[in-house]
């Protein structure tokens, strides 16, 4: 076999190589669907350190709301430092858009007061709310949202409170519409929020 016929070879290959590279589209995956069905959701009249907050006040905005506690150790600083870094990246006129909430399932601890100083830390557009146990129990009841008390030595007051990780974004007409799960990163939370901003 010549040297030349290999040469030519060696170009057959490379040229069908680019081609495919040019002209060849695989088919996309589709991105991951969640397949469970949203809760129902809904209205809440919860207390905040600047009085009662009706999330039907916010119709007209799209609000994201998180269910946690101020003395969690880990998931909720991690879920709100991802909330927070999505905000940042929204505009100003898309930030009047928005409302976040942080709503306690620790009433006990959680006072309207401490929740404000705490939700403000990772941005002062944040609005923490609680209520009594069972206005509490009832609104995440609606969400989907589980939480349990368990004892812990090492914790303030001894315990801690297990509970789900995720976000709930409600249109601005108080549909439920998306969930984010924990630890979204700030892009994909500012591009789920600014998809359903209204014009």
């Amino acid at each position: 076999m010549s040297n030349r016929f290999l040469v030519a070879v060696i170009v057959v290959l490379l040229s069908l190589l680019v081609g495919l590279g040019l002209f060849w589209k695989p088919a996309s995956v589709p991105p991951p669907v969640d397949l469970n069905p949203l809760p129902p959701g809904g209205d809440f009249v919860l207390q905040s350190a600047n009085g009662p907050v009706a999330l039907r006040d916010y119709r007209g905005r799209v609000s994201v709301l998180y269910f946690g506690y101020t003395f969690c150790p880990d998931i909720c600083p991690t879920n709100l430092t991802a909330l927070s870094g999505g905000m940042a990246l929204l505009t100003p006129a898309e930030r009047e858009k928005l409302a976040v909430f942080f709503i306690s399932v620790d009433p006990q601890r959680d006072t309207p007061e401490h929740l404000k100083t705490y939700v403000e830390f990772f941005d002062r557009q944040m609005i923490g709310v609680t209520g009594s146990p069972a206005e509490i129990a009832e609104l995440a009841g609606r969400y989907g949202v589980f939480y349990a008390a368990q004892p812990a030595e090492t914790a303030g007051d001894g315990y801690v409170v297990d509970h789900s990780a995720e976000s709930f974004v409600v249109g601005a007409d108080g549909r439920l519409l998306a969930r984010l799960a924990h630890d979204t990163p700030p892009e994909q939370v500012a591009a789920l929020i600014r998809q359903y901003l209204p014009k």
